[in-house]
């Protein structure tokens, strides 16, 4: 079993984008939402993937990640969770040897911008970017699983 150990943060500018190496155009949708057992289907540059994540403690999850061909993951989102719920740009920033991903929201979430970075351990301080804001690691409110629900 995997285990994803990530730390979340709004940002609060764009000065990300001077930082960008890659970008990425993201779509997702949820096929369960329960805390315990959140599954996602997700095409990312013309690749599908099935996610599966376990309950959050605190910014340590199980999380098990599979390529599917991208039209079956297009089935998925379309016949089993009504389309797609989630549509942004991931921004990928390495700093001071820390990678970070910088979701930029378009539809419906437009406007929301959300960095993330994962960690080999739960106990890793990494230095922050300048772009980033507020930590909202284990706030609900900032799960794709809970955004996907809000229209």
């Amino acid at each position: 079993m995997a285990k994803e150990i990530e730390r979340k943060f709004l940002v609060k500018d764009n000065s990300f984008t001077l930082l960008t190496s890659e970008k990425r155009h993201l779509r997702q949708a949820y096929l369960s939402v329960v805390p315990e057992s959140t599954v996602r289907v997700r095409v990312c540059d013309g690749q599908g993937w099935i996610t599966i994540k376990g309950r959050n403690s605190g910014a340590v999850r199980d999380e098990w990640e599979y390529p599917v061909p991208v039209t079956d993951a297009e089935e998925m989102a379309c016949s089993l969770a009504g389309g797609w719920a989630i549509d942004k740009t991931r921004h990928i920033v390495m700093y001071e040897g820390f990678r970070w991903e910088v979701d930029v929201f378009h539809g419906r979430h437009a406007g929301l911008i959300v960095a993330e970075v994962e960690l080999p351990d739960a106990s890793v301080e990494p230095p922050l970017p300048p772009f980033i804001g507020e930590e909202v690691t284990g706030d609900p409110a900032y799960y794709n699983s809970v955004l996907s629900k809000r229209q």
